[in-house]
């Protein structure tokens, strides 16, 4: 199962200070929540997000992890170990799990709560790739190989039926006659030729006019 979580504001320690952390931090960062990265050396990319007031850092030589995780204060919603130590991994997301924290160990599926799918990103659509740890290089093959079946016109679709849902929530009562006029909206050969066109003022109007035609006494949402 793959879930979209609402990482808001959310505490995220990451252990580790090298290019999977940098990696980790963007993603985590991508989810706006707070970040602290942790560890005895940081690579440049790390310490230029710090400087940009973008991550918190602080540098620390972990050699007991019960006693780290136990000096944690507050006690951080999500954990993330990402040493070059796989026993140091094991043990902090151990650890971490004991204090009710949800826990990440690199390459590590038994003692994690969850895995990274490889994300494809383009504009507002994500899609995220998993092999459920079998193949990460494989994931990330398969994932940019979808990144190039996302086109311009999609991501126009999308902005048009981000435009006509509210106004459809408040004309038409019922969900069932919505979907059908999103469906005929996502469907319109004249839409489809406008969005190609990159001309969202003409589709915006067509798909109005479009649901306009549903707009009957049957269908409009009763007044108070």
């Amino acid at each position: 199962m793959i879930l979209d979580i609402n990482l808001l504001e959310k505490r995220v320690v990451i252990v580790g200070g090298g290019a999977e952390a940098y990696r980790k931090i963007l993603s985590f960062l991508d989810a706006h929540a707070k970040v602290l990265a942790i560890s005895n050396d940081f690579i440049d990319n790390i310490q230029v997000l710090h400087q940009l007031g973008k991550v918190d850092l602080a540098e620390k030589d972990i050699t007991d992890a019960e006693a780290f995780i136990n000096g944690l204060s507050p006690k951080p919603d999500l954990l993330v170990a990402v040493t070059n130590d796989p026993n140091l991994n094991r043990q902090l997301a151990t650890h971490a799990k004991a204090v009710g924290c949800i826990v990440y160990a690199q390459d590590n599926s038994a003692v994690s709560d969850f895995m990274f799918p490889a994300l494809a990103k383009i504009a507002d659509v994500k899609i995220a790739v998993s092999t459920s740890g079998k193949s990460p290089s494989m994931a990330r093959v398969l994932r940019k190989r979808i990144e190039k079946m996302i086109t311009e016109e999609d991501l126009l679709q999308i902005q048009l039926q981000e435009y006509i849902r509210p106004i459809l929530k408040q004309q038409i009562s019922e969900q069932k006659i919505r979907k059908i006029v999103l469906s005929e909206i996502l469907e319109d050969r004249h839409i489809q030729k406008f969005l190609q066109k990159g001309n969202l003022a003409d589709a915006r109007q067509l798909a109005s006019d479009i649901a306009e035609s549903f707009m009957d006494n049957n269908h409009a949402p009763e007044k108070a």
